[in-house]
C-alpha cells in the first residue's frame, strides 16, 4: 500500500513511536464509536476498512477534487507531504459543504433521495458510493458518520487516527465562551437557539507535529480535525487541526480553531428564562456540565478510554478556572464573558431515574425538592423529544402541582411518562429532555429548574457463532432479537459487513 505519510519513519512529522498505537491507530480496520448520554454511553461497532483494495484509489481521488488542488494542482500537490495541511483539507472534503465532498449532513427527517445516518455501520460502502456516482455527496450523514469516513481517509494516507466523542458537546456560536440555553416561563425548551449543547459530538484526533506554532514540541501530538459542518473556518466548513494541548492550557490565540474547540469541552453555560414581556431572567449559572466522559477506544482492547484529562483540567479545580480565564483573555477579539454567579440555589433539586430506562417500557422518574425554610413551591414538569444537538421537538408530557415544601425534609414527585406518549415521537428523536421549573410562591422573582436528558437503552442484539471457524468455508450464524414493545415489528432489516470478507454488504429482509 503506497502511503503518503510514514509513521514508522522518525523524520516523518505523523511519526508515533509505539507500535502499538500504530497498529490500533494506523494499521486497525474495525473500531468503536462512542454515541448516546453522559450517563449512558453505549459503543456502535465501525467498519473503517482502510486497506480496501480501491481505498487508495479513493482516497487520492478525495485529494484531488479538492477545491485547492483544483485551483493549483501543483502547489497541492506539493503541499501534502504536509500532514497539517492534508488533515485540513480532508476534514473540509469529508463533508459537500464547499465542494464535491464525500457526504451530505442531514439532521432530521426527511431524509428523501438517501437513507438515515443510522443506516451506515461501514465506511467503506460510503467512500464507494461517492466513487461510483462520480462524487456525488452520499445522503445522508451525521457527526458519527462524518468521524468514521475521515478516520478510514487519514488511517489510508497513512496518518495516525483516533475517533472521539464528547458528551454535554457545545455549540458557540458568538464565541464568547459561553452558552445560553433558553427557557420559556413554563419551562420548556424553545425550538430555535442560536448557542446549542448535544448529547455527544464525535470528531477525530490526528496525531502530527506542529512547527508552524512554535519552535518547540509544545503543541505536537493529538490534534482534533472535525468534518461535522457546523462552522467556517476560514471561509470553509472545516475544523482544525485544532492541537489537543493548546485546548487544555486554554491558548485559544493558536490555529486552527481553538476557540470553538475550547467552548466544546469547557465553555460555561447560562440558563435564561423568556418572560412574556419579552425580557429574559437568568435562572443560573454552571461551569462543570459541559464536556463529560470524552471517549475513545482504547489500544488493543474492545473497552471505552476516558480522555477527558487531555482537554481540560478537573472541573471545579483553581486551575480549571484559571485555564478558562486565560481562554477568554486570549481570545480578546470575542464579546466578553457575563459575570457568572454561582451561589447555590435555595431550593434544591434533583431529577433522577426509579429504573433504568429501556425503549418500549414506560418510564419511572422522580423529582426530588429540598429547601431549608417553608416554601410555597409551583411546579412544572415537562418532557420534550429531543434530537442528539440539542434541538427540541415535540412536547411529550406536561404536568403542574403545587407543593407545600417542609423545612429541611425532601418532598418527592413522581414523573411516570408512558411509552404510548413517547414511543413514536422517538423515531426521529435521541433522547427526551425532562425539565422541572419551580416558582416560590412567596417570592414570585425566584426561579430554579432542573433538568435531565434521558437516553432509553436500545434493545440488544445476540449473535451466536461456532466456537470454531474456517477460512473459505461456509458458516452459519444466528441472529437473536427480543421485541422489547407490545407492537409486532415488521420489515426488518439484517445487514452484514466484513473487510477483507463481503465485496458489498449483504441485506436479509
Amino acid at each position: 500500500m503506497v502511503l503518503l505519510f510514514n509513521p514508522w519513519c522518525t523524520e516523518d512529522w505523523v511519526h508515533l513511536p509505539k507500535e502499538t498505537e500504530r497498529q490500533e491507530y494506523v494499521m486497525a480496520e474495525e473500531g468503536i464509536i462512542y454515541r448516546g448520554s453522559a450517563d449512558r454511553i453505549g459503543p456502535l461497532a465501525w467498519n473503517f476498512g482502510q486497506f480496501e483494495e480501491d481505498m487508495v484509489d479513493i482516497c487520492m481521488k478525495l485529494l484531488d477534487m479538492n477545491p485547492k488542488c483544483l485551483r493549483d494542482p501543483a502547489e497541492d500537490f506539493s503541499a501534502r507531504c504536509n500532514p497539517i495541511y492534508v488533515g485540513r483539507v480532508v476534514s473540509a472534503m469529508i463533508n459537500a459543504n464547499d465542494d464535491r465532498g464525500i457526504l451530505a449532513g442531514r439532521w432530521q427527517t426527511p431524509y428523501s433521495g438517501g437513507v438515515a445516518p443510522t443506516h451506515w455501520s461501514s465506511s467503506v460502502d460510503i467512500l464507494r458510493s461517492w466513487y461510483e456516482s462520480h462524487h456525488s455527496p452520499v445522503k445522508y450523514g451525521q457527526c458519527w458518520v462524518f468521524a468514521g469516513v475521515m478516520c478510514t481517509v487519514l488511517r489510508c494516507l497513512g496518518i495516525p487516527c483516533r475517533v472521539v466523542s464528547n458528551f454535554q458537546s457545545a455549540h458557540d456560536t458568538d464565541k464568547n465562551l459561553i452558552i445560553d440555553e433558553y427557557y420559556t416561563d413554563h419551562g420548556v425548551q424553545p425550538k430555535e437557539s442560536h448557542d446549542s449543547v448535544w448529547n455527544f459530538h464525535v470528531w477525530v484526533e490526528g496525531w502530527m507535529k506542529r512547527p508552524d506554532l512554535c519552535g518547540d514540541s509544545t503543541y505536537d501530538g493529538w490534534q482534533v480535525l472535525d468534518p461535522t459542518p457546523q462552522e467556517q473556518s476560514a471561509g470553509v466548513f472545516c475544523c482544525g487541526p485544532c492541537p489537543v494541548k493548546a485546548v487544555l492550557e486554554g491558548h485559544t490565540d493558536q490555529k486552527y480553531d481553538v476557540p470553538f474547540v475550547f467552548a466544546e469541552v469547557n465553555a460555561d453555560q447560562v440558563i435564561w428564562m423568556l418572560m412574556k414581556d419579552g425580557s429574559k431572567h437568568r435562572l443560573h449559572t454552571d461551569s462543570s456540565q459541559i464536556g463529560q466522559n470524552i471517549s475513545t477506544k482504547a489500544v488493543g482492547a474492545d473497552r471505552r478510554e476516558d480522555i477527558t484529562a487531555c482537554y481540560k483540567y478537573p472541573e471545579g479545580s483553581k486551575k480549571e478556572r484559571l485555564v478558562f480565564e486565560e481562554a477568554v483573555r486570549r481570545g480578546n477579539e470575542r464579546k466578553p464573558c457575563p459575570e457568572l454567579s454561582l451561589k447555590p440555589p435555595v431550593v434544591k433539586l434533583e431529577i433522577t431515574e426509579e429504573k433504568e430506562p429501556i425503549t418500549g417500557q414506560d418510564l419511572e422518574l422522580s423529582l426530588l425538592l429540598h429547601s431549608d425554610h417553608l416554601r410555597e413551591l409551583s411546579v412544572q414538569i415537562n418532557a420534550q423529544a429531543m434530537r442528539y444537538t440539542g434541538v427540541p421537538d415535540s412536547l411529550v408530557y406536561r404536568e403542574e402541582k403545587d407543593v407545600l415544601l417542609q423545612p429541611k425534609q425532601d418532598s418527592k414527585i413522581s414523573i411516570p411518562i408512558p411509552f404510548s406518549l413517547y414511543g413514536t415521537k422517538m423515531l426521529d428523536n435521541n433522547s427526551l429532555k425532562v425539565s422541572a421549573l419551580v416558582h416560590d410562591k412567596q417570592h414570585p422573582g425566584d426561579g430554579y429548574l432542573a433538568v435531565k436528558n434521558i437516553v432509553p437503552q436500545e434493545p440488544t442484539i445476540t449473535i451466536q457463532a461456532p466456537s470454531t471457524c474456517q477460512q473459505f468455508t461456509e458458516m452459519t450464524v444466528e441472529v437473536i432479537f427480543d421485541n422489547p414493545i407490545s407492537s409486532t415489528l415488521r420489515d426488518g432489516v439484517l445487514t452484514l459487513t466484513g473487510s477483507g470478507l463481503l465485496r458489498h454488504p449483504v441485506v436479509t429482509r
